[in-house]
């Protein structure tokens, strides 16, 4: 019966329980997600979200030092004297309760400047910030970018600053857009603006409903805020992912090439097509060449005429001569008096 026992217990597979073990572990990027209330960064890539993510830190952490000075990390644990951590050793309890303190702490200390979150959508990647204004800190890139024509990223698209997230759904966004929007639109403040929209792996929202019910919050907040679809002051943009609505207002959305940071380095001439201010300066300096070109052309053709005007005389006057100096020959008194 001993015996049997044995026998009727089968051993379960080598790589059963390291497979429950791996079923039990939090999702990917649990507890590091996009989700209401976050500021930050969506960035936007070919493919390449790994690659994407190192592009951001090294860019983000760049401009970031310029503008706001080196990252300061906390030095909290290196402080923990070790007669403290001997002191507990004897209380395995107290020791464990220090330890989850400790851990705690670390983890609230050890929030960067910049933070990959999941953001629930392939191709985006959401830099979630801490002490910063990320408006500021993307168009300060964009406009660099923009003067010095100098390429720094190979996979990322757009970079969309993040001011403000809340739940994707109509009321709320109207509940927090009243409030969100005040700093640009409400009077005595006013602009130009646009509304662009973005939704992904969300089916809920209706595009044309959102515009229209943004819009007439601006409107309301300020009768002399009018739309403008081609040259804007501000662009609204609404990035919807999953349940969570990004928003921000941003400037020379279209002189940045709608935040493109490929479209963005390049030539002054492309650059002319899609802002209209540079356009007309084009526009203008071709009507002067065009006029020069055509005062020069003028000026040769009175040099022309002039010339042919001067062989006509100059032919003249020797016809005048000809005919005098034939009535000389043929009157024998003159020549008579030439030979005396």
């Amino acid at each position: 019966m001993a015996a049997a026992e044995p026998a009727a217990r089968k051993r379960r597979p080598k790589g059963h329980f390291a497979a429950g073990a791996g079923r039990a572990k939090r999702p990917r990027g649990a507890g590091r997600q996009l989700e209401a209330g976050m500021r930050g960064i969506l960035i936007t890539c070919n493919m390449n979200e790994r690659k994407c993510v190192g592009e951001a830190y090294s860019l983000l952490g760049e401009y970031g030092d310029l503008l706001y000075g080196p990252e300061q990390f906390s030095d909290h644990e290196e402080r923990l004297s070790g007669s403290d951590r001997e002191e507990d050793e004897d209380d395995v309890e107290a020791a464990l309760k220090k330890e989850v303190g400790q851990i705690r702490a670390s983890t609230e200390q050890k929030l960067r400047r910049f933070q990959s979150v999941e953001s629930g959508a392939n191709n985006v990647v959401f830099i979630r910030t801490q002490g910063i204004e990320p408006e500021n800190l993307v168009h300060h890139i964009l406009k660099d970018m923009h003067t010095t024509k100098k390429k720094k990223t190979r996979v990322i698209l757009r970079m969309l600053p993040i001011s403000g997230t809340c739940k994707a759904f109509m009321e709320d966004m109207k509940k927090y857009t009243e409030t969100f929007f005040e700093p640009w639109f409400k009077a005595p403040n006013k602009g130009t603006f646009q509304i662009v929209y973005k939704a992904r792996n969300n089916s809920h929202m209706s595009r044309e409903e959102v515009i229209k019910e943004l819009a007439g919050i601006v409107g309301s907040l300020n009768p002399e805020n009018k739309v403008d679809l081609n040259n804007p002051q501000y662009t609204v943009v609404v990035e919807i992912i999953k349940t969570v609505c990004c928003l921000s207002v941003v400037r020379d959305y279209v002189l940045f090439r709608k935040y493109n940071l490929q479209e963005v380095v390049k030539s002054s001439k492309e650059d002319a097509q899609q802002n209209p201010a540079s356009l007309t300066e084009v526009q203008n300096s071709e009507v002067v060449k065009t006029e020069t070109e055509e005062e020069k052309k003028s000026s040769k053709e009175v040099k022309e005429e002039n010339k042919n005007q001067g062989e006509v005389e100059s032919s003249k006057e020797v016809k005048e001569e000809n005919k005098h100096q034939k009535e000389i020959e043929s009157d024998p008194k003159g020549n008579d008096a030439l030979t005396v």
